[in-house]
């Protein structure tokens, strides 16, 4: 079996590195920690490594709801425990009273040190506290350069996994028909708005597909994509039901809370 037929031929330098992967563990009877995976990447990685005897697979976050994690492939019989995940939690201390910080403020400041997206996890905000989950290997880096984020300057405090926020992850299932997998056709039918507008959203970089955007109102969407529209929230297509008499597209796709 071709195993590219199950993914897009944009996603085939990623498979290609988890066969690289799986060949490693199984061969130097050794593991495999990876950098942060978004939920798509997670999905890729169970589907290659399958129900492989030889391997196991796990993946944390920092939190058991965490969104972005690491993945750890090993020999079934090593030892591992959460600790070997490596990944250092902080929380960000600074003048609440005056300043409003937002996501894309503590994301804008990562990645102008230089980070790459890969190395840090989850971000969990709060009226109280702003959390960030980075990996071990780039922790000291971050403690020394990260000095403010956005207009504030702040202060990063390494905490105990104990402390993290915990966070629900709730989806609301939904099904519906639509006339095409188009990205436009499909956006209009998730979010029940003129596909005039869903092809609006595209056309201004609002909307993403697993984690990269789509400017192409004509791209394609597959079983098991995550989609984000700008002021929309995040989707997942489910599956793929059949078709109408009328030749209709039955989909069951997901709503994130």
């Amino acid at each position: 079996m071709n195993i590219y037929q199950h993914f897009r031929s944009e996603e085939r330098t990623f498979v290609d590195q988890v066969v690289g992967w799986k060949q490693d563990v199984s061969i130097q009877y050794t593991y495999k920690l990876t950098d942060f995976l978004d939920p798509r990447e997670q999905d890729i990685v169970k589907a290659v490594i399958g129900k492989d005897e030889e391997i196991s697979l796990s993946f944390w976050g920092g939190s058991p709801n965490a969104e972005r994690k690491r993945a750890l492939l090993s020999p079934p019989y090593f030892d591992l425990s959460k600790k070997d995940f490596q990944i250092q939690p902080y929380e960000l201390r600074y003048p609440k009273k005056f300043i409003t910080l937002e996501h894309r403020d503590v994301l804008g400041s990562l990645m102008g040190l230089g980070m790459k997206r890969e190395k840090f996890g989850d971000i969990f905000l709060t009226e109280e506290v702003i959390q960030l989950l980075v990996a071990n290997e780039v922790a000291s880096f971050i403690e020394l350069n990260l000095q403010k984020v956005g207009q504030a300057k702040v202060k990063i405090v390494p905490i105990k996994d104990e402390d993290i926020i915990q966070q629900v992850e709730e989806w609301t299932e939904e099904s519906t028909t639509i006339s095409s997998l188009r990205l436009d056709t499909l956006l209009s039918g998730m979010y029940n708005i003129s596909r005039s507008k869903s092809a609006l959203y595209i056309d201004r970089g609002f909307v993403k597909v697993n984690w990269k955007t789509i400017e192409d109102g004509s791209f394609q969407v597959q079983e098991g994509d995550y989609l984000s529209v700008r002021g929309f929230g995040r989707s997942k297509l489910f599956s793929i039901t059949g078709t109408t008499k009328k030749g209709k597209i039955r989909i069951i796709f997901g709503r994130k809370k």
